[in-house]
């Protein structure tokens, strides 16, 4: 189905179409499709001159800033890997990637470079270029997200290292489809990051996949939610904006205020983020069913999407809020529901569906054998197909677990319905035995989310001194709404077994999350 073979060919393909057109929009400014491909020129020409050479890593560490695409652009272009670091990270976390990654350029914003990137361990390695990004540099940033005052950084301005190689062109090179395009960190399960790989042509597929499933119009405007550090940024975001030869929005980092503000004034046909970006998305004060409904193809992945939160949705503001399902090593969405067809819920589970296989993606439900399943029986969830990465950087043994020669592991359960539909139970790891009995978090959470004074919940496994473990269940509430605890108990009773119904609830202000919004059972755990 590829109709570009490399991420880079597609990005020029774009850039023939639409060169006046507005690649980047961010905040007052926009930059088009022929000033990004110059700007990355200018910067890939440096990066060269530099000794950055096919194969080599750039890292960055910043917020959703136009820098992140001009140097992603640029290493493509330079047959090189993009490594896109969480902004959160502090240094000891930091130095676990740039130790496994040994990139040989850094770019990160002023004051992650005086306070991760000075504080790192004297053994981690230096790469031989870094250089400061200022968030402010192309655009006045709304205050509501904007960085707390610059710090000042002892290093080069990455503005001024592409304005020293301003209308130069980097010596051309080669680039193949299966040269590696980027490096996605994400957990293991000793905790250690591991580096998901993805290639030039996966990274490609994974853009025109997104845009297929959203029906996403030639020069339209997509409204990036998850961050540029994350999978649904690169490949939901700017690939799939690349593809359509579309505006891709940024907004620094997610505000519920400032998204609600932008799909307002820039009406974006499509957006993928996280299912607690789309709640926060409900909640805001000015998220007027007038203002929303212009974004017309809303796609939450990453975490399950309740269907109660579905619902309410769709009952609010007229658009069906729909749910996909990829993961780092696919390289974007591999599941997404129909746009043609109603969406699915399971009866006995309440489970919403994450719709139908992609095209180009082979995917099976196997037991802990690795035998086949039937529909309607769960099991593990295995992927195959050209967008898979071939594998973890540096990590032959977490690579050989997960990526064998019937495909790639994912540690998902779920199953297909007779049609051919995709329901989702839980990570693997997260089964929960009380007394002997399995129980699914995502079953739990679920019911629980039914109850219309619960904004997040997650539901855990905690010790217990009879039973082994028991069901533990941490919530927070929509504004202005209290609950009770016995009432949330009557709630579970009335709608689970006695064995899934939690034995300790907790109510909390708001849910630990990642940088892309999913909640991290994990940190609730710890």
């Amino acid at each position: 189905m590829t109709t570009y073979p490399t991420i880079k060919a597609m990005f020029e393909a774009a850039v023939q179409r639409r060169p006046d057109g507005v690649f980047i929009r961010y905040f007052d400014a926009g930059l088009t499709y022929a000033e990004v491909d110059r700007l990355s020129d200018a910067f890939a020409a440096g990066l060269q001159a530099h000794g950055f050479a096919h194969g080599d890593r750039l890292c960055i560490q910043m917020q959703s800033v136009p820098q992140a695409i001009i140097a992603m652009v640029a290493v493509w272009k330079l047959g090189g890997v993009f490594v896109p670091m969480n902004p959160m990270y502090k240094a000891r976390e930091s130095g676990l990637i740039l130790r496994d990654a040994e990139p040989k350029v850094f770019l990160a914003e002023p004051q992650l470079l005086v306070e991760v990137y000075s504080q790192l361990d004297e053994d981690v390695p230096r790469p031989g270029l870094v250089l400061s990004a200022l968030a402010s540099e192309y655009a006045h940033v709304d205050p509501r997200v904007a960085p707390t005052a610059a710090l000042e950084a002892p290093y080069g301005d990455m503005a001024d290292f592409i304005r020293t190689y301003d209308g130069r062109k980097p010596v051309p090179v080669e680039v193949l489809p299966d040269d590696l395009g980027s490096l996605i960190y994400t957990s293991g399960t000793t905790g250690l990051p591991k580096g998901a790989m993805g290639t030039q042509c996966g990274l490609a597929l994974g853009g025109e996949l997104a845009r297929v499933s959203h029906d996403l119009d030639e020069y339209a405007a997509v409204l990036t939610l998850a961050p540029l550090f994350h999978v649904s940024g690169v490949v939901m975001s700017v690939a799939l904006a690349m593809h359509a030869a579309a505006t891709v929005i940024i907004t620094y980092r997610f505000n519920p205020d400032v998204i609600v503000e932008t799909i307002r004034d820039h009406t974006p046909q499509v957006s993928a983020g996280s299912i607690t970006a789309f709640i926060a998305i409900m909640n805001a004060p000015d998220a007027t069913p007038e203002t929303i409904a212009k974004l017309r193809t809303p796609m939450s992945g990453g975490a399950p999407v309740p269907a109660p939160v579905a619902d309410a949705y769709k009952a609010r503001y007229g658009v069906a809020l729909r749910t996909g399902y990829g993961l780092t090593e696919t390289t974007g969405a591999a599941f997404m529901e129909p746009l043609s067809e109603p969406r699915r819920v399971d009866p006995a589970t309440g489970s919403l569906s994450v719709g139908k296989v992609l095209p180009t993606f082979e995917v099976d439900i196997v037991d802990d054998e690795g035998r086949l399943l039937p529909a309607g029986q769960p099991g593990e969830v295995v992927f195959r197909g050209p967008a898979v990465s071939p594998g973890y950087w540096r990590k032959p043994e977490e690579t050989a677990e997960a990526m064998r020669s019937d495909g790639f592991y994912s540690g998902d359960v779920g199953f297909f319905d007779q049609d051919g539909w995709l329901y989702l139970i839980d990570r693997k790891k997260d089964v929960i035995i009380a007394g002997g009995y399995k129980v699914w978090p995502r079953e739990v959470e679920d019911v629980i989310y039914a109850h219309p004074s619960v904004r997040e919940v997650a539901v855990i496994g905690a010790a217990d001194a009879y039973r082994g473990e028991t069901v533990k269940a941490v919530l927070s509430l929509k504004p202005n709404c209290t609950i009770t605890i016995d009432e949330i108990l009557t709630h579970c009773r009335d709608r689970l077994a006695a064995y899934k119904v939690p034995r300790v609830i907790d109510v909390i202000a708001d849910l630990p999350k990642n940088p892309g919004g999913k909640i991290l059972r994990r940190a609730l755990r710890d």
